[in-house]
């Protein structure tokens, strides 16, 4: 793993040194992103669709940031995140059996998986049969994988978390990649352990940066490569203790979702140029609150109705602002009219 551990690393170190020397602003932007990606995509890869704005929403208002117009964000994606925030802003507090248990808890916050009761806040008991991971149609299962059962999951997590917390002379990246292919492996929950595994990955991470700062997000990249994940974990599951093949993955996708953070980068260095090109020109905090909206990506037509929803204000003052900025060059006015009108966003 030496060369592939040393590519990666210097990858992760050029990227952060980029960052660094971004302004403190322009770094939260970037951070707030990458956040908002790793919990939205860590949940879509289980098949659990959280709605985007709601976690932008969760997690600006927990950086401290006014990204206001966003809507309330509901218990699930709250517990997501106050996951996914506890895991990398306290990374280099010792993992423990309660802290598990927190995290998956806040992951379920009504005590159940869709429409199935599940345990929260404990480990499974496998009273309805052993933890198996399967798909296909009920008749023609296919069991990917069977955990250790749930007797043994006291002494397993111990031996788990003495070693997650025990210094080390190991590579932290290496031990990201471990921890994660560890913990998933014992499953010791009803449901959540991959959410959580992930966590416990991002927590190793952010260690071996020393920073809690995210500017790449491993669980973007993971989902794009689910295919390729759940086979290289069975594969390891299912094989010898001999996990080579999983570590070479992990370290591959993490150089990937490295390079990825260029997207986002580019995302904050844009919003940066359009602020500076329209520099003088006078914006009220409405005006303000919602163009930041739009460079973030709002992705339906802009029309009076919907900056009124997101500016908290009257259609009429929604046409006042509007207008003002059509006239100064910064919104496009569509070539419909009446109810059909909408305006895009324009800069140089």
């Amino acid at each position: 793993m030496a060369d592939s551990l040393a590519v990666v690393r210097y990858r992760q170190g050029r990227l952060v040194g980029r960052m660094q020397s971004l302004g403190f602003g322009l770094r939260q932007e970037a951070i707030l992103e990458t956040l908002t990606q790793d919990v939205h995509k860590s949940s879509d890869i289980e098949g659990e669709r959280l709605d985007l704005e709601q976690v932008r929403s969760s997690v600006g208002r927990r950086l401290g940031m006014d990204i206001g117009g966003l809507r309330h964000a509901e218990d699930k994606v709250e517990g997501v995140v106050e996951m996914m925030l506890d895991a990398t802003g306290n990374y280099d507090q010792p993992l423990t059996v309660d802290r598990l248990w927190g995290w998956q808890a806040a992951l379920f916050p009504t005590g159940r998986s869709r429409m199935r009761p599940i345990t929260v806040g404990g480990w499974r008991d496998d009273r309805t049969g052993p933890m198996q991971v399967i798909s296909g149609p009920i008749g023609k299962e296919r069991v990917h994988f069977e955990a250790p059962g749930a007797a043994r999951i006291d002494s397993e997590i111990d031996a788990f978390l003495g070693w997650f917390n025990e210094p080390s002379d190991a590579d932290a990246v290496l031990g990201a990649a471990l921890a994660h292919l560890w913990f998933v492996t014992i499953h010791p929950f009803d449901d959540g352990n991959g959410r959580v595994a992930r966590a416990i990955a991002d927590m190793a991470l952010a260690r071996s940066e020393g920073s809690s700062q995210r500017f790449y997000s491993m669980s973007s990249q993971i989902r794009l490569e689910r295919r390729d994940y759940y086979r290289t974990l069975e594969r390891t599951q299912r094989g010898t203790p001999d996990i080579t093949e999983w570590m070479a993955w992990f370290l591959a996708c993490l150089g990937r979702a490295i390079d990825g953070a260029d997207t986002t980068l580019a995302s904050v260095l844009t919003k940066a140029r359009f602020w500076q090109q329209i520099e003088g020109v006078p914006l009220n905090a409405r005006q303000r609150r919602v163009l930041n909206r739009l460079l973030e990506g709002f992705e339906d037509n802009l029309t009076t109705s919907k900056w009124a929803k997101l500016a908290r204000c009257s259609q009429d003052t929604a046409l006042r602002d509007i207008t003002a900025l059509v006239n100064e060059g910064i919104l496009i006015r569509s070539s419909a009219r009446g109810r059909s009108t909408h305006y895009t966003l324009h800069f140089g």
